[in-house]
């Protein structure tokens, strides 16, 4: 099983998450890592719409995250998702 560098670097990821993890140092880093992005406006045209998205990213960042390791990647460490979790109440 793949296993990135994203739990060393958990810790270090600033609020607004922008972060490169490639060529992390240590043992057993993958020297090309890196985490999937969206990019969401805070306020939507649609609140139907947002209300969804939200719903989705929290899934991904919760039940999904059991889904990587099957898959070959390394999910989310449990404090990085707690942290974009909350980061999901400002999507309106």
């Amino acid at each position: 099983m793949l296993l990135g560098r994203a739990g060393g670097a958990g810790a270090n990821i600033p609020n607004h998450f922008r972060v490169s993890i490639a060529d992390a140092p240590g043992p057993g880093a993958y020297p090309i890592s890196t985490f999937t992005w969206f990019l969401v406006p805070a306020k939507g045209p649609n609140p139907a719409a947002c209300k969804t998205l939200v719903a989705f990213l929290r899934w991904a960042l919760t039940d999904g995250q059991r889904m990587a390791a099957p898959l070959q990647y390394a999910p989310l460490p449990k404090e990085l998702a707690a942290r974009e979790i909350n980061a999901l109440a400002a999507i309106q």
